[in-house]
């Protein structure tokens, strides 16, 4: 789900780049000081999470925890998945400081488009089985999105790559799926022990 550096072209690199500023200027405008540990906690997972990677042929798969931010988070994933982002390019060398607003961009947009999407049925007063489906389908279409954006992003640097992005759409398929039951259960758990960032979150904000 990491593009390196030297891969993309110029204008992806830097189109990438000024749409992730955008996000993250919203995220950081929408966020409140009280919000800041559990915004840092939710960063702090999708870190761990995406450092485990499990190469399949040229690219490699990995959990990603973007549908779990999106839901949460809202456009706050942004900065958020900014931050995990940067510290694993300078910390382990995933991805890179120059394709940091791409894949930022790539990971942050899907997880915003999936809070806008399905926060509706993610409620402490949702029914059980519209508040599952919803939480799944968080995470099975926020890890969905991304792939898609990362072929795209393959894709306009030069067609060459686009048998490279083929590859990564379907090695990702087996992780939306996990990505899903495990949004899924997250939210449950939520709902149980802090109802409260659900209900704080979850309805859509312009």
């Amino acid at each position: 789900m990491h593009i390196t550096e030297g891969i993309l072209s110029p204008s992806v690199l830097i189109g990438g780049a000024v749409l992730t500023t955008a996000g993250v200027a919203i995220g950081l405008r929408k966020l409140e000081t009280e919000e800041i540990p559990s915004a840092g906690i939710f960063s702090a997972a999708f870190f761990v999470a995406s450092l485990v990677h499990v190469p399949i042929g040229p690219a490699s798969v990995h959990l990603v925890l973007n549908g779990l931010l999106g839901m949460i988070l809202g456009w706050k994933a942004f900065p958020a998945i900014l931050v995990g982002l940067a510290l694993q390019a300078l910390l382990f060398q995933y991805g890179g400081l120059t394709s940091l607003g791409v894949n930022t961009l790539n990971m942050a947009l899907p997880a915003v488009l999936c809070h806008y999407l399905f926060g509706w049925g993610v409620r402490v007063r949702a029914k059980m089985p519209i508040f599952t489906l919803s939480a799944f389908a968080c995470g099975f279409c926020a890890v969905l999105g991304s792939v898609v954006l990362l072929g795209f992003s393959l894709y306009l640097t030069g067609e060459a790559f686009l048998p490279a992005a083929k590859v990564a759409v379907a090695a990702n398929l087996p992780i939306m799926l996990i990505e899903g039951m495990l949004t899924a259960s997250c939210a449950l758990f939520l709902r149980r022990v802090k109802p409260e960032l659900l209900e704080g979150e979850y309805a859509p904000r312009s």
